[in-house]
């Protein structure tokens, strides 16, 4: 095991110039949940906390990953959507959303959003030669003009449907941010025909819930459980696919995907809502 002097100098190796590796981030937080190695010792404090009283957090962030590919699989076999946008993307992982789409069609166009400088880096790395794929340096705060990135329409035709994702981002996002408010502006530059996929965490009643979410709050400082109710009137004004909004392995689940059930997984809900 890494003591914290090496860990502090592997981090200032693998850092972009002049970035703070004090400050944690979601998204190497969430990569550190996966047993990822693009992480940092302070992201790391923050991922020991949720799973001092979450001990089963890796099957939540398992689930998170099946039901993404889930809902593309379903947005480019069934919807044939061939234009997808992740916003909050995090750092690549196995199953990328476009290795996801393009196994099943090459074509399909997909476009990365994050505003952390090591998710940049490292997309942008994966990503140089690729044609039908990159990566926008973003803000979810700012709908409109994360949507008029010239890399963006490059690729993205927002004249066509587009499926919108947005996976474990949405409850990072305080109330005062007006999330409901952000999905809404997102979907009205979006033409009719278009899809958005929501995952989001939930009040559950379950052991260490409460916990977990002061610990997120006290580490990067935003982190809100909502009810299901609350995230289906995210989703308000369009239709909502069967099952709805539902427990996330609950929703369209793959045989494949094996994923034991436990309690953690009552934490988060998955919704695909569809624009009239």
């Amino acid at each position: 095991m890494t003591g914290p002097a090496n860990d502090q100098s592997a981090a200032q190796e693998q850092a972009p110039p002049g970035f703070d590796t004090s400050k944690p981030n979601i998204a190497r937080v969430y990569d550190f949940l996966l047993g990822g190695k693009d992480n940092f010792a302070a992201d790391r404090v923050v991922g020991d906390q949720i799973k001092l009283v979450l001990p089963q957090v890796h099957l939540g962030v398992q689930a998170q990953r099946a039901v993404l590919r889930r809902a593309i699989r379903h947005l480019v076999v069934d919807a044939g959507i061939r234009q997808l946008i992740d916003i909050g993307s995090g750092l690549p992982t196995a199953g990328n959303v476009h290795e996801v789409a393009h196994a099943i069609d090459p074509q399909v166009r997909v476009v990365y959003t994050d505003n952390d400088p090591v998710v940049l880096a490292h997309a942008r790395a994966l990503l140089a030669n690729n044609p039908t794929t990159t990566v926008v340096d973003g803000d979810l705060l700012q709908p409109e003009q994360l949507l008029k990135q010239p890399a963006l329409r490059r690729l993205i035709d927002l004249d066509r449907p587009v499926g919108l994702l947005l996976c474990g981002i949405m409850h990072y996002l305080n109330d005062e941010e007006d999330p409901g408010g952000i999905i809404a502006r997102l979907m009205a530059r979006m033409p009719s025909g278009s899809y958005v996929f929501l995952h989001h965490l939930v009040k559950a009643g379950t052991s260490g819930e409460e916990a977990a979410e002061a610990a997120l709050r006290k580490g990067i400082g935003r982190g809100t459980f909502r009810t299901p109710d609350q995230v289906a009137a995210f989703l308000t004004g369009l239709d909502l696919v069967p099952p709805g909004v539902v427990r996330v392995p609950d929703w369209r689940p793959d045989p494949d995907d094996h994923i034991a059930d436990d309690p953690v997984l009552n934490l988060a809900v998955a919704a695909l809502a569809r624009k009239p």
